[in-house]
């Protein structure tokens, strides 16, 4: 079964001219999309005479292409980001997550706290399993530190650190 032909579409070059090209492809990145256009040219071979050729580019939709109009871009490919990853399945018995250990308060003002990951040794019975974003905001307040037991700090500081995790 032939494919269908590529839909045209108005490329604005850096001059400003408008020229008319093909939409290959589509293709989401993070942050929007970026379209594969063929733009038609005429080039040299080895030969000394002139031949029609393609020259083919990823552009930015938002910026350099423009649709054309009573066009349909239905049947133009698309790929899409793969899905976020999943947590690791922990088993059963084992919420995977955080749990937040308030320890004995000494002296007047508040306690302090141990962030476990779930399966600690030294994480409370029964605390209630934080997810990731719950684990990071408590991860913040001054009085909450990471079990040096457990590898709650190697996972949760990167995030912290590395990403610029913003509360609010």
């Amino acid at each position: 079964m032939p494919s269908d032909p590529p839909a045209p579409v108005s490329v604005v070059m850096p001059d400003g001219q408008t020229l008319t090209a093909r939409l290959i492809e589509r293709e989401q990145v993070p942050g929007g999309w970026r379209y594969l256009v063929g733009i038609a040219i005429w080039r040299n071979t080895d030969s000394g005479t002139v031949e029609a050729a393609e020259y083919r580019v990823w552009l930015d939709p938002s910026a350099q292409v423009r649709p054309v109009e009573g066009v349909s871009y239905d049947d133009v490919p698309r790929k899409l980001l793969p899905p976020p990853p999943a947590y690791p399945d922990p088993g059963p018995g084992q919420p995977w997550g955080w749990v937040l250990e308030k320890l004995p308060q000494r002296g007047r003002g508040r306690g302090e706290s141990v962030l476990h990951v779930s399966d600690c040794a030294e994480a409370p019975a029964g605390a209630p399993v934080l997810k990731l974003e719950q684990a990071l905001d408590a991860i913040e307040n001054p009085r909450v530190r990471t079990c040096t037991l457990c590898r709650a700090a190697t996972e949760l500081d990167p995030l912290l650190r590395g990403f610029g995790h913003e509360t609010g």
